[in-house]
């Protein structure tokens, strides 16, 4: 299991992609529609591989058949650090080393991307969405390496929960990523850069 990427949610796309931009500084490019959840999104490369991603219901795209990915659906309020990704090699062999509550594999795509993801059926990710989502890219070449560098670097995801310990069990042995802390506290990711501009920070 690899760190992948953060999303940053948002009511409105334009809304999202102002919030991060405004925080780190940075124009985000242009990212693309999202099939089977009816989402879009834009995307910013940073530094060793990974990149960020603001995303929001598409409100020119049909109502999904199930709930939406990253509990979307019950999203409210101004934009916000909600979910982190990890990649794996084998979605499905992972996925049963973990709780059901993880989710099940979903083919996705969006323009030549392809994808699978685990998501769960009611969209909300175990310990109050702080788990990561986990997903198995299809494509050669890896979508961070698509983007512009924006000389932004990501130097540590701190996840907190009550239980923040419970799931550092589950997914640091997997992981090993030392960007990634557990803290004991409310549920919530807060997420720490070094940009041409000093450190920035965004949060849930």
């Amino acid at each position: 299991m690899q760190f992948d990427h953060i999303a940053i949610s948002g009511t409105d796309l334009e809304e999202a992609a102002a919030w991060v931009e405004d925080a780190l500084g940075v124009r985000l490019q242009t990212g693309g529609a999202h099939d089977v959840f009816h989402t879009h999104n834009r995307v910013l490369g940073l530094a060793d591989g990974l990149y960020l991603e603001a995303i929001a219901i598409n409100p020119e795209a049909p109502q999904p058949d199930r709930p939406r990915w990253f509990d979307l659906d019950r999203f409210s309020g101004p934009p916000r650090l909600t979910n982190w990704i990890c990649r794996c090699e084998d979605l499905d062999t992972e996925l049963r080393r973990l709780p059901l509550g993880f989710g099940r594999p979903v083919d996705l795509q969006r323009d030549t991307l392809r994808w699978r993801m685990a998501v769960p059926d009611d969209g909300i990710l175990p310990f109050d969405n702080c788990a990561p989502a986990l997903i198995e890219w299809q494509t050669p070449v890896h979508p961070a390496k698509r983007l512009v560098p924006s000389g932004i670097r990501l130097t540590r995801l701190t996840v907190r929960h009550p239980e923040a310990e419970k799931l550092k069990a589950l997914v640091a042995p997997a992981l090993g990523d030392d960007r990634v802390a557990y803290e004991t506290g409310s549920a919530g990711l807060h997420a720490a850069f070094e940009t041409p501009r000093g450190p920035r920070e965004l949060e849930a």
